[in-house]
């Protein structure tokens, strides 16, 4: 008997995923947890392994295309069975196709919030940024008319929504002057009764020579969360210059009998993720998410490690890293760096965070101005350490000129919750945390 291959559901909220690659061609043997496809979903991008040995027989769902959680994929068996071909539905009508009326009759309106079922979390549980827009506009979610798979509300379809308010509006009050409220959210909507605004500017002109290419799918979750998380918070920014001199002796004097210990590389970042946690316990406001007119206090403290990736960027999550020592925290570090870049992480693994630091100092960058990573209210941005010549104050009071490893740090954060004089002394904190204490390693 053939053996069904099934969409997996990786993670509770998540409905649905789309086929980025797959590694076997029809025909083609694979052994029990070979690799058969790549997949990507809201949180995270994956390889799936192959749940049984055999022959592929059937690839039903093309690359690029996305279907719900447990739809059939593929089909594994014997060589010498023959397709079930008309069994299944091909995956382009599949994804195709508008919301199928069983489903949509299933989910009742008044009662769709609590329904765990496939088709409630298709219909309620849509993509991050939807349920934002959503709860910043308040809009139940299950009056909104989806388009998407069983009915699911897509980014879409909630601003064709908020657009027809919008309208109705101004429809119902045409003599009214054109105001503007700037502090009301828009999300890339026109208020009601604002100006128009100016026609966008073609990207390229008649004839110009150009080569267009689609976003990738992670490439499109991401801007749509960098636009979302402007609209959202008031983003400010602080710039701190930090002495990374004395880390860098820690470091050199205890990197070898650091990795025979811990078994993994002793790199700058866990000193400024210990730094940050630290001063994350000092000032708790830095450790929060906004939720209407409440501010939460996060009790856990979850580093969110931004990893570049040939294709994208993500945010791993080391959970719990006030816990942690400094070998605890390398090690977390770069096991979830290595498994993001192998496709290897689970999507608990990239959701929590309660606070973000981002290091384009890799790349010699002095410093970053980075976007908050909703929901939280604060990242903190690294920059590369070089060596630059300083006034330096001897024990006696006498300045002189010293070369020093110096490092550009920035926090940005959210001037809703955030005041600047707290912004500054959570930086004040990491400064003199990365100047002056020994992590334990003394």
């Amino acid at each position: 008997m053939a053996f069904d291959v099934i969409m997996p559901q990786m993670g509770e909220s998540i409905a649905e995923a789309t086929v980025l690659k797959w590694h076997k061609k029809v025909g083609d043997t694979i052994a029990k947890d070979e690799t058969l496809y790549e997949i990507s979903t809201d949180k995270v991008d994956a390889e799936i392994p192959a749940p049984a040995a055999g022959t592929l027989l059937e690839i039903l769902v093309d690359v690029n295309t996305t279907v719900p959680v447990g739809a059939v994929v593929a089909r594994i068996g014997d060589a010498s069975e023959k397709p079930a071909g008309a069994a299944a539905a091909p995956a382009k009508a599949l994804a195709a196709a508008p919301a199928a009326a069983p489903l949509a009759a299933a989910v009742h309106p008044m009662g769709v919030e609590d329904d765990n079922s496939l088709e409630g979390r298709l219909k309620t549980k849509s993509s991050p940024l939807v349920r934002e827009m959503a709860r910043q506009h308040g809009v139940d979610l299950a009056r909104v008319s989806g388009t998407g798979q069983a009915g699911r509300v897509t980014k879409e379809d909630l601003e064709a929504h908020l657009a027809k308010g919008a309208t109705a509006s101004a429809t119902i009050a045409p003599a009214l002057p054109a105001v503007h409220d700037p502090s009301a959210p828009t999300l890339g909507l026109m208020p009601a009764l604002a100006v128009a605004p100016a026609p966008a500017v073609p990207a390229f002109a008649a004839g110009e020579r150009v080569k267009v290419e689609p976003m990738s799918r992670m490439r499109k979750i991401i801007a749509d969360n960098m636009v979302a998380s402007r609209r959202t918070s008031a983003h400010v920014y602080t710039v701190f210059e930090i002495d990374m001199t004395h880390v860098a002796k820690l470091r050199n004097k205890h990197k070898k009998a650091f990795e025979e210990q811990f078994g993994t590389k002793l790199s700058f970042m866990p000193f400024i993720m210990m730094a940050a946690c630290k001063a994350l316990r000092a000032y708790p406001v830095a450790n929060t998410s906004v939720d209407g007119d409440n501010v939460i206090y996060k009790q856990d403290i979850n580093l969110g490690i931004a990893v570049s990736l040939d294709w994208g960027l993500i945010v791993p999550v080391v959970k719990n890293a006030d816990m942690m020592n400094l070998g605890g925290l390398a090690r977390s570090l770069n096991d979830l760096a290595e498994r993001a870049r192998t496709k290897q992480l689970k999507p608990d693994e990239i959701s929590g965070g309660t606070f973000t630091i981002t290091n384009p100092g890799v790349y010699g960058d002095t410093f970053g101005l980075p976007i908050i990573n909703q929901p939280q209210v604060a990242i903190q941005g690294v920059g590369a350490i070089v060596k630059r010549p300083v006034v330096v104050t001897g024990p006696d009071g006498t300045d002189f000129i010293a070369i020093r490893q110096i490092m550009f740090s920035s926090l940005g954060f959210d001037h809703r919750i955030i005041d600047g004089a707290t912004g500054d002394l959570f930086m004040a904190f990491v400064k003199k945390e990365l100047e002056n204490s020994t992590f334990g390693l003394e």
